[in-house]
């Protein structure tokens, strides 16, 4: 029975000194809170900068829409070739005297409030850039919060999969090496091996989840690629978390004040107001006016001019514009109540989703994991003695990682349930 005593060895000290080989080994470790992860993500996310950047860019635009129309100076002179004087012995001597010179400088002046319109116009553009820059935030925002939590909860799952996998390969090993002394029937040496297998696949594709995962994290914070991302999690805060705190009321009322994508639509439906004013502006035709200098072309010398001009609206009225402007005022008012009614139903359901995972979190016993480590030491020896069937150890192995898995699945659809609420509210309610 020398084989046994190796055996239980082998699985006590895999199943409790086991560590997690969650990756490739990364030059760095970034080892970061959820606080430090939002401010470096506010430091240096490019996309967020490259935002910021649209900001200054609309801004430059109401700067543009401030300033007047330059004058026009026009000047004549003629002839370009020089006038011969027979009666002169320098041909060019009378050359300015006799030639012709005319001027004129004109000043368009805008009608309507055009200009003012225009700065109107511009400015909304500004808060609609402001506005997109927070909703790309918060967007962002959400992202990293929901990925910093499930690569920390798919870990605690890898670590699971990967003490499983630990213990049973040592379990193979020690078989292989009493493989022939008629100790072990092959049945159960394939079927642990199966087990094993299938362990190892189902970690893999785990892996390749946190991965993926990891790799979004690190382009939000810019962080660098060889860069391995360890977030720490507060369980001792998360677990106080309760949706009770705040009733729906309240957090649709943050929901109308802070959701920038509310925001956003109140924005077009006010630019396309403002278009629709601008539009009728442009029908009505701007005036030119002109001081204009003619040295010896007209019906006296010398003569200076002031006039107007104005185009006749006959034909071209801007019809054609102020009915787009007029129906896309249509269009953005109906979005508007659209993204209004997602902004309820958003927050409602948030709020539901949260009691229910509240609820199945609280369900579950606290000592349950525990149970199921305390027994690993009784099922080894109950193996030992022959008292359950491989069948019914690997089971137990199984329900292990399985139960395991699904506490920490519990435990990330709770967080992230409250992280939905923030997201949908636009407020960070749940911290």
């Amino acid at each position: 029975m020398g084989w046994f005593r190796i055996l239980t060895f082998t699985l006590t000290f895999a199943a409790f000194t086991a560590r997690p080989t969650l990756a490739q080994p990364r030059q760095d470790t970034l080892r970061l809170n959820l606080n430090e992860a939002e401010k470096m993500f506010l430091d240096s996310n490019l996309q967020l900068l490259a935002q910021r950047y649209n900001i200054d860019a609309q801004q430059a635009l109401v700067v543009q829409a401030r300033l007047y129309p330059n004058p026009n100076l026009s000047i004549t002179q003629g002839p370009l070739i020089p006038i011969y004087d027979p009666a002169s012995q320098y041909p060019h001597s009378n050359f300015f005297y006799h030639n012709e010179l005319s001027a004129g400088i004109s000043q368009l002046i805008l009608l309507a409030g055009k200009r003012n319109k225009q700065v109107k116009l511009a400015q909304a553009n500004v808060e609609l850039s402001r506005n997109q820059f927070f909703d790309l935030m918060r967007t962002l925002k959400y992202t990293l919060r929901t990925d910093f939590f499930h690569i920390y909860y798919q870990r605690q799952s890898a670590k699971v999969y990967d003490t499983e996998i630990k213990a049973l390969t040592q379990i193979v090993n020690a078989f292989v090496q009493e493989e022939g002394k008629g100790y072990i029937s092959e049945k159960e040496v394939i079927r642990i091996r199966a087990q094993l297998y299938s362990f190892q696949a189902e970690y893999s594709d785990l892996i390749n989840q946190i991965n993926d995962t990891e790799s979004e994290l690190r382009l939000i914070l810019r962080a660098k690629p060889d860069f391995f991302i360890d977030p720490v999690v507060d369980t001792a805060a998360v677990s106080k978390l309760d949706p009770n705190q705040y009733n729906l009321a309240t957090l649709i009322d943050s929901a109308y004040h802070n959701r920038t994508d509310l925001q956003i639509a109140l924005t077009n439906i006010k630019i396309n107001r403002l278009n629709y004013d601008y539009q009728k502006a442009l029908a009505v035709p701007d005036l030119s006016l002109n001081l204009g200098f003619d040295k010896q072309g007209s019906y006296a010398n010398n003569l200076t001019t002031l006039g107007a001009s104005i185009d006749l609206p006959f034909f071209n009225r801007n019809q054609g514009n102020i009915r787009n402007a007029k129906a896309l005022i249509s269009n953005t008012e109906v979005t508007g109540h659209y993204t209004q009614a997602t902004v309820d139903e958003n927050v409602a359901t948030s709020l539901q989703k949260a009691f229910a995972q509240e609820r199945l979190y609280r369900s579950i016993d606290p000592k349950f994991a525990a149970d199921f480590g305390r027994l690993t030491g009784e099922v080894i020896k109950n193996y030992e003695k022959r008292n359950i069937s491989i069948l019914d150890f690997l089971d137990f192995y199984d329900s292990y990682k399985q139960n395991a898995v699904q506490l920490n699945t519990i435990l990330f659809n709770r967080v992230s349930a409250f992280e939905d609420i923030n997201y949908y509210t636009g407020t960070n309610f749940f911290n």
